[in-house]
């Protein structure tokens, strides 16, 4: 039987028309889109839009899909009687992952595995995501859930009911290309997840779930919490770059470098990079960018890794004015749009995924020694 390398790395699972990665070119596109003409042109609407169709929408279809992200955004009440009774100091990703998996207690589509039921599931787990990080924030802060503004768009009205402000048009454009940069990355840990338990054919709640679990992990969604407090950790960008030399000294893994796929810069960090400068020096953080380009180039020089997605991201992110704790649940709502378009594609040409393992533990065989003989 054919063997694989540890983590199925290099095995091709399964074919996929949603995302395209060249690790050795730096190449990410979405349905032939490349990431960096997204970046530039698209807003998250439209990007989720094309992973979930295949094509980019035109004005009535675009004005559709927000109205319908709009009309969703009210959680059932149950949900928000959950966030209030989580325990204040709870991990924003297990609420997450809790109000997610409840959803589906409330939706009378829940068991229902036609296209059209699928699809309308994945835009209220679309809508209501974002609802979900943003009320447990304000509830477990002591301050009101502020409710969503219609007329803004989904990376506004995210800053909206996080903050308690409305964004300027810079810092709304940022979190927007954010949001494109993390929609999907082919078969990442948590969307494998995902497919996987999609194809069992249980339901979209399920599946999202399984993968809301397998980002949570500091190995896949949570490096750019890690990247923050180093960060945050040191006083300069001298400081910040003798730590990283000390840790690489001693075998400590700097987080936000290298990548399994990525054999080049990770296109995405591109983009970050820029955003982190840019909102740095409008925010008062541009200290954060400072130390991140010499972490940067430290451990480029030592180690000859680039950085990957979450190490830009850390310092954005943070300059937005977003917690700390809510990085990856963030990752999770760009990821949502990812998440539910490889679902539907499983749904629509589904093979139950059952790997098999190479056995490496003792032969068969073994002689039975009755309980009282066993040393």
């Amino acid at each position: 039987m054919p063997t694989a390398g540890a983590g199925l790395e290099g095995v091709v699972a399964t074919t996929s028309k949603i995302c395209f990665i060249d690790g050795d070119q730096g190449v990410l596109s979405y349905y032939g889109f490349n990431i960096h003409t997204l970046a530039d042109n698209a807003t998250f609407e439209e990007v989720i839009f094309l992973l979930w169709n295949g094509k980019l929408p035109n004005e009535s279809e675009l004005a559709g899909l927000r109205s319908a992200l709009v009309a969703e955004r009210a959680l059932p009440s149950q949900i928000t009687e959950f966030l209030k009774s989580a325990p204040k100091g709870a991990s924003p990703m297990d609420v997450l992952r809790t109000a997610v998996s409840m959803l589906s207690l409330y939706d009378p589509l829940a068991a229902d595995q036609s296209l059209e039921a699928n699809t309308k599931k994945a835009v209220k787990l679309m809508s209501r995501v974002a609802t979900i990080v943003t009320s447990f924030d304000r509830i477990r802060n002591g301050r009101e859930v502020v409710p969503g503004d219609p007329q803004l768009g989904y990376a506004a009205n995210f800053l909206y009911t996080l903050t308690g402000k409305k964004p300027d048009e810079i810092m709304e454009r940022a979190f927007d290309i954010a949001l494109i940069l993390h929609a999907d990355h082919e078969l990442n840990a948590s969307t494998f997840a995902g497919r996987v338990t999609a194809a069992t054919l249980s339901d979209i709640y399920s599946a999202v779930t399984s993968a809301i679990g397998a980002l949570k992990g500091p190995l896949h969604g949570g490096a750019n919490e890690a990247v923050i407090k180093l960060l945050l950790s040191t006083n300069s960008a001298d400081d910040a770059a003798l730590k990283v030399r000390s840790d690489l000294a001693n075998k400590v893994k700097v987080p936000g470098f290298g990548h399994r796929v990525y054999h080049v810069l990770d296109p995405r960090a591109v983009h970050l990079k820029k955003m982190s400068e840019e909102l740095g020096k409008r925010t008062g953080h541009l200290d954060l960018f400072e130390k991140s380009t010499r972490v940067e180039q430290t451990v480029r020089e030592v180690k000859n890794l680039n950085a990957n997605v979450d190490f830009y991201s850390a310092s954005t992110y943070y300059a937005l004015g977003i917690p700390i704790d809510l990085f990856t649940p963030i990752f999770a709502i760009s990821r949502m749009s990812g998440w539910t378009a490889h679902i539907l594609e499983q749904y629509r040409n589904n093979r139950l995924i059952r790997p098999r393992a190479e056995y490496t533990g003792v032969p068969d065989g073994q002689k039975w020694v009755p309980l009282e003989q066993r040393g």
